[in-house]
């Protein structure tokens, strides 16, 4: 990895030689009920509505790679015969620009699944290749416990990742392509100062962290607190309306639906986000549901990201962004739910 220094005020000049491109990033998006900013990802226009220095987005940015909704392949049907076309939706080359480590370690974990899993998602694979991300640090919220989860640092799956130093940004680059772009702006070799104020800024943002999760043999205990009664609790106050899954960057469940048009010429399959809290998740044809109740439904989410991915790749799905906690509409999160099942005090 290399490393470089960039002017704050060149940032502009960066974003100019990549606005030939599709750019994402955190825009404004109004105020919310305590009168404080909300942002989410969304393309941005002009270097000005780029809000690197945001807290957090509503949303992740996965829609771009798993979008809400996906027609994977359309049906023309004849006489005596049918023709399938298959779209892989390939987006334009986008710029994800301003992205927090969970996120980006979000879209690691993903890739671990979806391209190089058993069975690689071929429409994922085409949107998730023809990206550029930049990252940039961030301070924690009351309700991150992303150092929990080690992911409050990212050491790949990213382009360039900015370090804000006050009238500069450290920056580490991480492809070829980020550093022949670089060569075109004014950029520096770090000084010994920015060494250490990097570290400065390192070690302050660890001591800021409020929210945390005890992982120290967590799948042991998930599996021994199978049955324990604190899943009844909190599937009780569940809603089962997967807002968490919506604003989660992991979640990846979906569901399939054929359509048929009425004069039977035409057909299309479509794909759409799903969530494992649903009802009728675990419904199969004939009626019977395998999880009807909301706190079994719930309890094989947590078992999902906190046990089984575990089991699978030797890390946790979940990335400690808090979004979950912060949409749930019954103040259901991740540490204290956690907490409970160690049978700790919340």
């Amino acid at each position: 990895m290399i490393f470089k220094t960039i002017k704050r005020d060149e940032l502009a000049n960066l974003y100019a030689k990549l606005a030939q491109h599709l750019i994402v990033g955190p825009v404004r998006k109004g105020l919310d009920k305590n009168n404080k900013a909300m942002y989410d990802f969304d393309r941005v226009d002009k270097f000005a509505d780029l809000c690197l220095d945001y807290d957090t987005t509503k949303h992740s940015a996965k829609k771009y790679f798993l979008p809400f909704t996906e027609t994977l392949c359309t049906f023309k049907i004849f006489k005596d015969s049918w023709h399938k076309k298959v779209d892989y939706n390939i987006n334009e080359p986008i710029v994800m620009f301003g992205l927090h480590p969970c996120d980006i370690n979000a879209f690691n974990k993903l890739d671990k699944v979806l391209l190089e899993g058993v069975y690689p998602t071929p429409y994922y694979a085409a949107k998730r290749k023809n990206i550029f991300i930049i990252g940039v640090d961030c301070q924690p919220q009351p309700w991150c416990f992303c150092r929990s989860m080690d992911t409050d640092t990212v050491l790949h799956g990213f382009d360039l990742f900015l370090t804000d130093l006050g009238d500069r940004y450290f920056i580490e680059i991480n492809t070829a392509t980020a550093y022949e772009i670089l060569q075109q702006l004014d950029i520096q070799d770090p000084a010994p100062q920015d060494h250490q104020l990097f570290l400065q800024k390192t070690n302050e943002k660890a001591d800021k962290f409020i929210a945390s999760v005890d992982t120290t043999d967590l799948t042991k205990i998930l599996d021994m607190e199978f049955q324990s009664p604190v899943w009844q609790e909190w599937g009780d106050r569940c809603l089962s309306c997967g807002t968490c899954a919506n604003v989660c960057p992991t979640c990846y469940c979906y569901g399939v639906e054929e359509e048929v048009d009425l004069d039977l010429k035409n057909a299309r399959k479509n794909k759409h986000s799903y969530s494992c809290n649903l009802i009728d998740f675990a419904e199969v044809a004939g009626g019977h549901n395998f999880r009807p109740e909301s706190h079994t439904r719930l309890k094989y989410r947590y078992y999902h990201k906190h046990r089984g991915f575990v089991e699978a790749f030797e890390e946790s799905l979940c990335v400690g962004c808090g979004r979950c906690g912060q949409a749930c509409l019954a103040d259901i999160n991740v540490p204290e739910v956690i907490a409970s099942v160690r049978q700790e005090k919340i």
